[in-house]
């Protein structure tokens, strides 16, 4: 396959690199020449320090999604919180990620693919720089807190999807998957992380000082995604990728969706991929948000101290990084859904050897395993998202985070909770493994999109 390749969505867009237009090709055609190239993975200087500021926004991502469990306690004190409102914080978030995730994961493909995207990536990350540092300095009553969660959940909602789009669109196509690994990573670093960090804030401060993180982390990225993300600087990646006979992400340096309104919808539920990944991923976060959410408790209940609970409950954090990169790189080689169905297994054998914790040894080693597969399916599926609708990547994206991540935020703790008050923690992990198991399903209807055992 040579360095630029046809790939669907082509018509209806706009290119800014100055070559003719580029033929419809099948989707067939179009699918990532992953197989048969070099396991070491090759980028421009440019590749790799966009996947640095990326992997930071990530990371970034992950710390703000474990401020408000970690300073919850203190808020409820402070407020006098009774549980509907303290539950009403996370409603109005994820429903405010909902419509970030999908806004701008539109936005992105009206506004342009490649270079472009940084200019939506950095609006949304605005939101949560302005946010928290509005939270730290205006959050005096329930209803301003309250109201200061909205530009948070959309910052948390938007960034992701244009922040995986844009990381694919810096590198080669045959190491998509492992770049998309590698910035996934700061997802389970910060998991790790944010427990420490916020005790050490609540050791010498209060509750609004850990919103601060995200303005101070925020600040350093955006900037630097601004020198980095330039038309100037993707086409020295194009070039290189080109001179070094791999495959650009995009045979343009940028395209906008044109059309009406809806087009990039149009555009990404036109792809089956699109559709039956966002049930996928469903299923993977209403496994997890169901575990995450009363692993502490289960702890508690087994005679640990809050404090080791907490610890122990993140320790998947440890090994996660390790899970990512490494399925999202054999994804590269062996097929994105091969990859997807050895997660799936791993996840449910997880889940089923959580009924056997019984006490902190046994608890690390069952979350440390659960590690290696936890958050790995996500960037195998971004991954497939972008090698199936390149041009319509950002909303496919946005739909899929915001639907599938919204829908399980709301619902899964909820379902969770009343199965543990009904029948204990044995049947709550046998649901949620046959909960995962069910991925299988529409992981069945999804179209590979690596060539594998081709050889280009």
């Amino acid at each position: 396959m040579s360095g630029s390749s046809p790939d669907q969505g082509s018509r209806g867009a706009g290119s800014d690199d100055g070559r003719p237009g580029l033929v419809q090709g099948a989707f067939e055609t179009a699918v990532n020449p992953g197989a048969g190239k070099p396991w070491l993975p090759r980028g421009h200087a440019m590749s790799w320090w966009t996947l640095v500021v990326t992997t930071g926004a990530i990371l970034m991502t992950s710390i703000d999604g474990g401020i408000l469990p970690a300073v919850l306690p203190a808020i409820t004190e402070e407020f006098g919180l009774n549980s509907v409102q303290a539950g009403l914080i996370n409603s109005v978030f994820f429903a405010s990620l909902i419509v970030g995730a999908i806004a701008f994961g539109w936005a992105s493909d009206r506004i342009g693919t490649g270079y472009r995207r940084t200019w939506t990536w950095n609006i949304a990350m605005l939101f949560a720089i302005v946010g928290g540092a509005l939270t730290f300095g205006f959050a005096g009553s329930f209803v301003a807190f309250l109201l200061l969660r909205i530009p948070m959940g959309i910052s948390r909602g938007g960034s992701e999807p244009v922040n995986v789009a844009l990381v694919g669109e810096w590198w080669p196509k045959e190491h998509r998957g492992f770049a998309l690994g590698v910035h996934h990573t700061g997802f389970p670093i910060g998991q790790f992380l944010t427990g420490a960090m916020i005790a050490a804030i609540l050791g010498v401060a209060g509750w609004r000082e850990a919103f601060l993180l995200i303005p101070l982390l925020g600040i350093v990225i955006v900037v630097a995604q601004a020198f980095i993300g330039t038309r100037k600087n993707q086409q020295k990646v194009y070039e290189w990728i080109d001179e070094n006979q791999l495959t650009r992400p995009l045979p343009e340096l940028s395209t906008r969706l044109s059309g009406s309104f809806v087009a990039p919808v149009k555009e990404a539920l036109a792809s089956k991929n699109v559709r039956w990944a966002v049930a996928l991923v469903f299923l993977f976060l209403w496994g997890e948000a169901g575990a995450v959410t009363f692993l502490t408790t289960q702890f508690v209940d087994q005679g640990m101290g809050q404090g080791q609970a907490a610890l122990i409950a993140g320790a998947s954090g440890i090994t996660g990084w390790i899970g990512q990169i490494v399925w999202g790189t054999l994804s590269d080689r062996t097929g994105r859904k091969s990859a997807i169905t050895f997660l799936v297994i791993g996840w449910s054998v997880s889940l089923l050897g959580m009924i056997f914790i019984a006490g902190p040894a046994s608890a690390w080693v069952v979350l440390l395993f659960w590690g290696l597969f936890r958050n790995a399916p996500f960037p195998v599926v971004y991954a497939l998202l972008l090698d199936s609708v390149p041009k319509a990547a950002g909303t496919a994206m946005g739909l899929m985070i915001g639907v599938a991540l919204g829908l399980s935020g709301v619902f899964a703790s909820v379902v969770a909770g009343q199965i543990i008050d009904q029948f204990g923690f044995t049947v709550h992990y046998v649901v949620l493994a046959a909960v995962v198991l069910l991925a299988l399903v529409p992981l069945s209807r999804i179209k590979e999109t690596v060539a594998v055992g081709s050889h280009h």
